[in-house]
């Protein structure tokens, strides 16, 4: 069963009572939450993933918790607070913006427990079983980028974490909602008018979010891992001309590894694996300051009568 085929209702009585325990790409989480309105976000964009039957008080790698104000606090400013485990790791949020903060907390909690995987700042697409990985610092278009390519076809493995595996050697999926931010939102729409965009949340530390689905492709395939092939690092700027130029091995290899938030504590395994991305990769940075040109020119680029990785 799937969690799109569970009515708000029953979503909700789950989440209020024993929790709702299901599948995003290799993770199992546990969460229990009694927030109005979230049901309907879990739903919409966590719809094709598979929930796992009762009793959902089994083994997870994360138990979460969303829960409402309490007391007065209730109907003055009602705030929403997330836990891992019982604990709290941030300030709350307003309790429309729930949505946002499970998603802020998965991100945390992933970044807090996951360090058998090499854990990249990268958004991560592929195409015909090889990873296209997209490093990025905020406002370099990174998200964009990833939620352009994914509505052309390309496979949505990750937006916010490039999870690499030191023993398979490849990019493990969890496809999610791709988190979107301010003008990036409209260039969304406007790129593509069919893209399953949610409602907007202002006035986060973030600016104004906005969710997009994740295309059913993407999740019905989280098991399907990618080989890292392409490195794309990403510079958006309103006056570039859009092209691509060639990274020195070297430099790549310091830009990537300062983009994994676990290098320095996988000691000799991280270096292990940011060299043995950058060896399997052809490696370009891109400058765009129009969308469509830039995805065009990374479809061009990584078709596959294009020259493959150097071995």
């Amino acid at each position: 069963m799937n969690v799109g085929q569970l009515s708000p209702a029953e979503l909700a009585h789950h989440l209020r009572t024993r929790g709702l325990r299901w599948v995003i790409g290799s993770f199992v989480v546990q969460l229990r939450a009694n927030v109005p309105q979230f049901p309907q976000f879990l739903s919409r964009f966590y719809g094709e993933n598979q929930v796992l039957p009762p009793p959902w008080d089994e083994i997870a790698d994360f138990h979460l918790t969303l829960h409402p104000s309490l007391g007065l606090r209730r109907f003055w400013r009602p705030k929403v607070y997330f836990r891992l485990d019982g604990n709290s790791f941030f300030n709350p949020f307003p309790l429309n913006h729930a949505p946002p903060l499970f998603e802020w907390g998965l991100n945390m909690a992933i970044a807090a427990r996951c360090n058998h995987y090499l854990l990249l700042h990268a958004a991560v697409v592929e195409r015909n079983g090889c990873a296209l990985i997209l490093p990025g610092t905020p406002g370099s278009g990174k998200s964009t980028l990833c939620a352009a390519l994914s509505l052309r076809g390309f496979r949505l493995l990750s937006d916010e974490f490039g999870l690499f595996c030191p023993k398979q050697r490849m990019f493990i999926p969890h496809p999610r909602p791709i988190g979107l931010k301010n003008e990036s939102i409209d260039v969304i729409r406007a790129f593509d008018p069919r893209a399953s965009l949610g409602q907007e949340y202002p006035n986060t530390r973030k600016g104004t979010v906005s969710y997009l689905q994740p295309l059913a492709n993407s999740v019905r395939h989280a098991h399907l891992g990618a080989t890292p092939s392409w490195i794309v690092f990403p510079i958006f700027n309103a006056h570039a001309v859009t092209s691509l130029e060639q990274i020195p091995s070297g430099e790549a290899f310091l830009r990537l590894a300062a983009n994994a938030f676990n290098y320095e504590t996988m000691g000799g395994t991280g270096f292990d694996c940011v060299a043995e991305i950058v060896r399997r990769s052809r490696v370009m940075q891109l400058r765009f300051n129009h969308l469509e040109e830039a995805v065009s020119l990374l479809e061009a680029w990584t078709r596959p009568t294009a020259a493959p990785p150097e071995p």
